[in-house]
């Protein structure tokens, strides 16, 4: 008789097993309500995508697992307030948010570890709440949403990093050490502070409408550097060496626009593998890297500065454009009589509108106040431009302008 009863209850727990395996290991979890959520709250681990799908609204509440193998994926759900989970650690995949546009309320107490951060057009997001810190992340793209700050993320290495039109951004700080591919970062709100206190390596580095820069560790950028439309007053970067790679030519300089710029400090630069570029910083007054040997591009320098300092240039592969509208007469001598140089030469002052490379004359001239007299180095040798700009945020900007 015990027989009896055991095997049917036995039954009836297989079933039961069964069910939740596969509702715990379906290719994807597709989340229409509060309802369909709760229905997870058994699984440890969602193997497989999660989608919550646009008809979500109000508060959803994913407790119970506590990793997603997959993606977890809303878009377009545009009466959704709330997303969170007081489980979930881990999203094997990508964690992606986009066009939710009352979406008030991001908190995931346990979430760690995220292999893609995509939130994208989240106008009415103005905090999060990730109290565990999200440490580990390869790419991460943050733009258009209400947040006035990135706390709850601090990861140590990724691939991109790319925060763009977050109009109420004021700080980003993050304890990374190494971005493999890109930082980018532009278009927030004008008080924005960046601090990476202990980058050391970045593949490519570009920063707009920023009004703070620290970057005190930073020793190598592998690819391009470029500083556009900044509100700082002062760059330092008191370890950086090296800027792309010469061998290859590629990997540029470029300090372009930045309105309130008066002083440069990159004491130990000694190599650029393309172009360097410093051009229209209003209130540079001195351009100077005394330690800058090679340099695989061109030199090309405009604005208003009163002296320029190259003292170690040993290899200018392309060659230099160096305009102001200052007396840069003995700055141009000491520059025009480096046989460094193997492209040709031109330094100018009193110039009354500065023009860069890419629109210049393309005369090589040996030029200091007043004074003309033309020094070529052979025809076949152009500015060197194009093959060196290959930085990822640069592209656009260095080639409208150097090439």
């Amino acid at each position: 008789m015990f027989a009896h009863t055991l095997l049917p209850a036995l039954a009836v727990f297989g079933v039961a097993a069964a069910q939740t395996s596969s509702l715990c290991s379906q290719a994807t979890a597709t989340i229409n309500s509060q309802a369909d959520a709760t229905q997870y709250a058994s699984c440890s681990t969602i193997d497989g995508d999660v989608l919550i799908s646009s008809a979500a609204s109000g508060v959803l509440q994913l407790d119970g697992p506590e990793k997603i193998t997959g993606n977890l994926i809303c878009h377009n759900a545009g009466a959704l307030t709330s997303i969170g989970s007081a489980t979930l650690a881990s999203v094997g995949k990508s964690l992606d948010l986009f066009n939710l546009t009352v979406l008030s309320t991001f908190s995931f107490t346990d979430l760690e570890t995220v292999n893609n951060i995509s939130w994208i057009s989240l106008p009415a997001l103005s905090s999060l709440t990730l109290p565990s810190v999200i440490s580990t992340a390869k790419f991460i793209t943050i733009s258009n949403t209400f947040l006035s700050t990135l706390d709850g993320i601090n990861i140590d290495t990724a691939e991109t990093l790319e925060v763009n039109n977050n109009n109420r951004l004021k700080e980003f700080s993050t304890q990374v050490s190494n971005v493999t591919s890109v930082i980018d970062i532009n278009s927030n709100g004008k008080l924005l502070e960046v601090a990476f206190p202990n980058l050391i390596w970045a593949a490519n580095l570009t920063l707009r409408n920023v009004s703070s820069l620290s970057i005190p560790s930073l020793a190598t950028i592998n690819g391009s550097f470029g500083l556009y439309e900044n509100y700082f007053t002062s760059l330092s970067a008191p370890n950086l060496t090296t800027v792309g790679n010469f061998g290859g030519r590629s990997g540029s300089l470029a300090i372009v626009a930045n309105p309130s710029l008066a002083n440069i400090t990159i004491p130990g630069l000694t190599s650029v593998g393309g172009a360097v570029q410093i051009a229209n910083n209003s209130a540079l007054n001195g351009i100077s890297f005394s330690k800058l040997s090679t340099i695989g591009g061109a030199i090309d320098f405009t604005g208003n500065f009163s002296s320029v300092s190259l003292p170690g240039l040993t290899i200018v592969s392309g060659g230099s454009n160096i305009e102001s509208t200052s007396d840069i007469t003995s700055s141009c001598s000491d520059i025009t009589d480096n046989n460094a140089i193997a492209g040709t030469n031109n330094c100018k002052g009193k110039v009354a509108n500065p023009t860069g490379i890419a629109t210049g004359s393309g005369t090589a001239t040996k030029t200091g106040s007043s004074s003309s007299s033309t020094s070529s180095k052979g025809a076949a040798v152009t500015f060197g431009v194009g093959e060196s700009v290959v930085g990822l945020g640069l592209v656009g900007t260095l080639m409208q302008m150097l090439l």
